[in-house]
C-alpha cells in the first residue's frame, strides 16, 4: 500500500495546484461579476469596458491547472506508465505546487475586489476604466505569475526516475 505513497503526494499537489488556484479565480470572478452586474443594470452601454475587469482573476486558476498539466507530464500520468515516485520526491513535487497554489488563490480573490472596485469608478468616470480600474487590477497578477513561475522552475527542477 505504501509503495505508491510518492506518487500520491505527487498528484496531490497537482490537485491542490488546480483546486486551490481555481477557488481563488473563482471567488475574484464572482466578486468582480456582482460588481459589473450592478453596474449593467443601469449602464448595459458600458459592458465593452468592464469585461476585462470582471476576466482578470480567471488567470489564477489557469496558471494552477499548467502547473497540474506539467506534473502529470513530468510523471507521465499523461500518455504512458507513471514513473516510479520515492516519498521525498513525490513531497518535493508536492512542495512545488504550493506557489502557484497559495498566490493563485489570494491574488485571484484580490484581483477580483481590485476589479469591482474599478468597475464601480468606471460607472461614475469611464475615461478611468483603463487607467484604474484594468492596470490596479493588472498589478495584482503580478504576484500570481511570480507564483507561477516558482511553481514551474521548481516542478522542472525535481529528479524523477523518467
Amino acid at each position: 500500500m505504501l509503495e505508491n505513497l510518492g506518487l500520491t503526494y505527487a498528484i496531490a499537489g497537482a490537485a491542490i495546484a488546480t483546486f486551490v488556484a481555481g477557488i481563488g479565480s473563482s471567488v475574484g470572478l464572482a466578486i468582480a461579476s456582482k460588481a459589473a452586474d450592478g453596474v449593467l443594470s443601469e449602464k448595459p452601454e458600458r459592458y465593452g469596458s468592464l469585461m476585462l475587469m470582471v476576466l482578470l482573476p480567471s488567470t489564477q486558476g489557469i496558471y494552477g491547472f499548467v502547473i497540474a498539466i506539467m506534473v502529470m507530464v513530468k510523471l507521465k500520468i499523461i500518455g504512458g506508465t507513471p514513473v516510479d515516485v520515492t516519498v521525498m520526491q513525490g513531497l518535493e513535487i508536492l512542495g512545488a505546487c504550493l506557489p502557484v497554489a497559495v498566490a493563485g488563490c489570494i491574488s485571484g480573490i484580490q484581483q477580483g475586489k481590485a476589479g469591482a472596485a474599478g468597475i464601480i469608478m468606471t460607472a461614475k468616470r469611464p475615461e478611468m476604466a483603463v487607467k484604474a480600474g484594468v492596470l490596479y487590477a493588472a498589478m495584482i497578477e503580478f504576484y500570481a505569475i511570480l507564483g507561477f513561475l516558482i511553481s514551474l522552475l521548481l516542478v522542472l527542477g525535481i529528479k524523477t526516475a523518467a
